[in-house]
């Protein structure tokens, strides 16, 4: 079966297609009993989960630099391709000083759960330790959209993010390059595999690097080929089911001297080529959903 497409940048894997043409089929079949898939007035449906993804956009808690990252980082469009629900057990890989969190954690705030997988403590580092306190603190300031939040730790000690089988849905922004630097990719994609329900949702997104250059097995320079990453995570036992180039950069040429954190929002070098850099915008990203086996 040829690669199927939803006609705005979505493009499914065959297994996927077939089991789309079946659903579709199937609702067909009972389209009288009520079987409308997305209908608003079903508890958990996508257009509740965008109408709740606008509002935590939309919010004041939000600072006016994050709210800048959203024409790049397409964050409600983003989060409904991975299938946010406010329903869902969520846990975000690495959240770091919260970009994500101030989004995903006000949608399952009153009916999900959001786990925030962040660092493993380690009070020699002062980078580590400086982000854990500011994450913390960014908690406690606002119990009403961050009170049923709970923070585990994701690291080489292999510590669960959430109860085993638990997780309808783990998001990775931006994180592969460090796991690969770190030799972790095994052990972390594991430990994911681990937290998920069968047929939850692995969603990542990650800097796409040049196809035409051999992968660096450490991606120094912060590119991962997709080719490469799909073939990493379907090693660990998850299938890939879409994929989407809603985080695509064609202004990406992947070449820089301090490799991606050259562009914004790093800009490594500081002003030097600022506006060039600046025009480009962040970097080019491949946007891949994969699935735990239900059996």
């Amino acid at each position: 079966m040829p690669p199927c497409s939803s006609g705005s940048g979505v493009h499914f894997s065959p297994a996927a297609c077939r089991t789309i043409a079946l659903g579709l089929l199937a609702c067909a079949a009972t389209l009288l009993a009520g079987c409308v898939t997305g209908s608003a007035n079903h508890p958990g449906t996508r257009a509740e989960a965008a109408r709740a993804l606008d509002e935590a956009l939309a919010g004041s808690h939000r600072p006016a630099a994050n709210r800048a990252r959203d024409a790049y980082r397409h964050p409600r469009e983003t989060l409904l391709f991975f299938g946010l629900r406010p329903t869902s057990t969520v846990v975000e890989l690495w959240p770091g000083d919260g970009w994500y969190t101030e989004v995903i954690a006000p949608v399952v705030n009153t009916r999900g759960r959001y786990y925030a997988a962040h660092y493993e403590p380690n009070p020699a580092n002062s980078f580590i330790s400086g982000a854990l306190q500011r994450f913390e603190a960014r908690l406690k300031a606002r119990p009403d959209l961050y009170g049923a939040t709970v923070i585990t730790a994701f690291g080489p000690a292999g510590a669960d993010i959430a109860p085993p089988g638990s997780a309808d849905l783990v998001v990775s922004f931006r994180n592969l390059h460090n796991w690969m630097a770190r030799d972790f990719q095994g052990p972390a994609l594991a430990t994911i595999y681990r937290a998920l329900k069968p047929g939850g949702t692995f969603g990542i997104v990650e800097h796409r690097g040049n196809p035409a250059v051999t992968q660096d097995p450490k991606a120094a320079s912060g590119y991962v080929n997709e080719a490469y990453a799909i073939r990493m995570i379907e090693s660990a036992g998850f299938q890939l089911v879409a994929k989407s180039e809603l985080n695509a950069n064609p202004r990406d040429t992947r070449d820089y001297p301090e490799g991606v954190w050259t562009l914004p929002p790093t800009y490594r070098l500081g002003d030097r080529d600022r506006a060039r850099y600046a025009a480009i915008g962040e970097s080019d990203r491949f946007t891949l959903r994969f699935e735990k086996p239900r059996n």
